[in-house]
């Protein structure tokens, strides 16, 4: 067993004797291990959270804590409808290593987690999985921390766009004209729908901000979902990001980076699926705003990737973690075409809505 990640796990308030620590997955942000224990204590899982990108661990932990608590007054099975966080002995919600942000949460066992959705049937479910993690905290009326500057705000990544294309770092703007195009020319529309966030028409909740598949926990007795679990992006912002984020993910036909742009399209058949999974557990907690302006959150949020992984490629790949040279600009064209084939088939994405809207 590792020493260190033995001494970081008993500055916990674990109970039992702790009898292995195995690493758990490969994450692109945090690392994640389990913490097995000996006897009938639970077991639990221990992450470094990644300060570069969480500059503000403490903050991101107290709004963790205060939304788990609020679900758990609310499900029938609090201690596998939510996370449960466990502090340390000092009473913090982290222990700190250094420059290391530690924290701990119990295991959930019995439990199946997606690394894709492959079928419409899995969309509806995780669709389901969201919208009830949004509407268990429809009335959550707590300030929350914001733990990533500007994270899904649209002005405040157009305003690291300017100064990126400015500073031209690497020299790569004179050969990225097109690409820049595709950005400019969608500038006002994305400013303008911001802008009802900005104002109140859309109103603002508690969202999860990284709504892929794999954050959704099954039960496995059952198969049915769970809970939403890593909830370290956890915020106040519009739920239309949160429907937007995994509309961009789950109906992709092609990979997120994917070199043929061929494959790349968006499946109306899994945009409908998530979206009637979604609105079955959300309908009625949505303002009308929300539900006019839902199937543009799949635009918006696409369009924001195209924009980001330009940028990072014209900044010289400082954020996003690459395979080769020009990864950063094959994911831009590649969500690019993805976001095309949103704008050809809004229309039908507008009317699937309004169908589920009104059966």
């Amino acid at each position: 067993m590792n020493e260190k990640l033995l001494s970081i796990a008993e500055q916990f308030a674990i109970e039992g004797k702790v009898a292995a620590i195995n690493a758990l997955g490969e994450g692109f942000i945090n690392d994640t291990y389990v913490v097995e224990t000996e006897g009938d204590a639970p077991n639990y899982i221990l992450q470094r959270k990644n300060h570069i990108v969480f500059p503000d661990v403490p903050g991101m932990m107290d709004n963790i804590l205060a939304v788990t608590e609020h679900i758990k007054r609310k499900v029938a099975d609090p201690m596998r409808e939510t996370l449960t966080v466990v502090p340390a002995k000092d009473g913090k919600l982290y222990v700190q290593d250094g420059e290391n942000f530690w924290a701990v949460c119990i295991f959930i066992p019995d439990t199946a987690t997606y690394d894709r959705a492959d079928k419409p049937e899995l969309a509806y479910q995780g669709g389901v999985g969201i919208g009830r993690f949004q509407a268990l905290l429809a009335d959550f009326d707590k300030p929350l921390n914001e733990t990533i500057k500007g994270f899904h705000n649209i002005r405040w990544r157009f305003q690291q766009w300017d100064a990126t294309i400015a500073a031209d770092p690497v020299g790569r703007v004179k050969d990225l004209q097109e690409e820049i195009a595709w950005v400019e020319s969608r500038r006002k529309e994305m400013l303008d729908f911001w802008s009802l966030v900005e104002d109140g028409t859309i109103p603002t909740h508690v969202t999860h901000n990284d709504t892929k598949i794999s954050n959704i926990l099954f039960d496995k007795p059952t198969g049915k979902v769970l809970c939403a679990i890593d909830l370290d992006t956890v915020m106040s912002s519009t739920s239309l990001n949160d429907f937007g984020d995994a509309i961009r993910s789950y109906t992709n036909t092609g990979a997120e980076d994917d070199k043929c742009l061929e494959n790349v399209e968006m499946s109306i058949d899994m945009f409908r699926a998530y979206a009637e999974g979604y609105l079955s557990e959300q309908l009625s907690t949505m303002s009308e705003s929300e539900l006019e302006w839902l199937a543009f959150a799949g635009r918006y949020i696409t369009f924001e990737q195209v924009l980001r992984f330009l940028m990072d490629y014209i900044d010289g790949d400082k954020y996003y973690k690459i395979a080769y040279p020009d990864h950063n600009l094959v994911r831009t064209r590649a969500q690019y075409k993805l976001l095309q084939s949103m704008e050809r088939q809004y229309p039908e994405m507008q009317a699937v809505i309004r169908e589920i809207q009104n059966s």
